[in-house]
């Protein structure tokens, strides 16, 4: 007789947890945000795409798919039910790279030029020791924006623009250990541009040599084959390089430990690193609406917004 096999029972999915929408300290909505290119773009304008991505969690779609007949109100439409409220538009017209900023569902919206950049990939090369881990993204980064309150009301609009992009933060209630990364942007007025920078940040205390500190950390054996004595690896491991000097400007006390090395109620040294991705950036245009309605501000003014809009649309 035939015998029939029996199918094996598949484990039903486990469903996906999603991210809360409030905060459970603050109380406020966390800002949520798309990522995506409208038009073609060249090959490193779609890695400047992936490292905005990067930069943006936890709270973005870090696979988030595109198709090129996607139109904005698809885009929209997934927003309300995810809880999207930002969009980083990047799109590259008469081969012009443009960054488009947006507030969902309606508005406003925020458009730069983006005159120079550099990769995440490109920063990591020019460095001797690059380190970015990805334990850095599972919070969202710190904002510090300088030089914008002495301009008019459209830098007054980009500062509320950024400050809502990322979440809210406690300083009675947040803890040191999730302030990993930092975002950084600086306006000149006079050449009117802004220099965008992302830096990880490092805490090394001070009076630890780099060999102690190593071994801690890492719990790595150390090399003990040309010492004398145990105790010539830490008098001959010196207190950190030339480099690494401790300045009384860059240290801070801790109120809690964090790692093993930094302990609370001792002094440690703060440490960026760059990790990307890094652009200079000058304002052009605030449209009142979702990439639509009046111009509330214009750097070139109206009849080039006009050409400007019609080149999109050609994308």
């Amino acid at each position: 007789m035939a015998r029939f096999k029996k199918k094996n029972k598949t484990a039903p999915a486990r469903p996906v947890k999603n991210q809360p929408s409030v905060d459970h300290i603050t109380g406020q909505k966390i800002p949520k945000s798309f990522v995506f290119s409208r038009g073609k773009l060249p090959g490193p304008l779609r890695d400047l795409e992936l490292d905005l991505r990067k930069l943006m969690l936890p709270h973005t779609a870090l696979k988030l798919k595109e198709k090129k007949r996607n139109k904005l109100k698809d885009f929209l439409n997934v927003a309300g039910p995810m809880g999207v409220t930002h969009f980083l538009m990047i799109s590259n017209p008469k081969s012009i790279p443009h960054l488009r900023v947006a507030r969902t569902p309606q508005g406003p919206t925020i458009t730069f030029e983006i005159h120079e950049y550099a990769l995440a990939a490109d920063i990591a090369r020019s460095q001797a020791r690059p380190s970015c881990p990805k334990e850095l993204f599972s919070n969202s980064p710190l904002i510090v924006l300088s030089g914008f309150g002495s301009g008019g009301q459209h830098l007054k609009l980009t500062t509320i623009m950024f400050q809502n992009i990322f979440p809210a933060i406690d300083i009675n209630t947040i803890k040191l250990s999730s302030c990993r990364r930092i975002v950084l942007l600086n306006y000149n007025n006079e050449t009117k541009l802004i220099d965008f920078r992302h830096y990880s940040i490092r805490l090394q205390p001070i009076g630890v040599s780099r060999r102690i500190r190593k071994f801690v950390q890492k719990h790595e054996v150390p090399d003990l084959r040309n010492l004398q004595d145990v105790s010539d690896f830490v008098t001959k491991a010196g207190y950190g390089s030339e480099s690494e000097a401790d300045e009384e400007s860059a240290t801070v006390s801790l109120a809690s430990d964090i790692g093993r090395v930094n302990r609370a109620s001792t002094k440690s040294a703060v440490r960026l690193q760059e990790i990307g991705p890094r652009m200079t950036l000058r304002l052009v245009k605030i449209e009142e609406g979702l990439c639509s309605g009046a111009v509330i501000f214009s750097e070139f003014g109206k009849e080039a917004d006009d050409a400007h809009e019609e080149e999109e649309e050609e994308d």
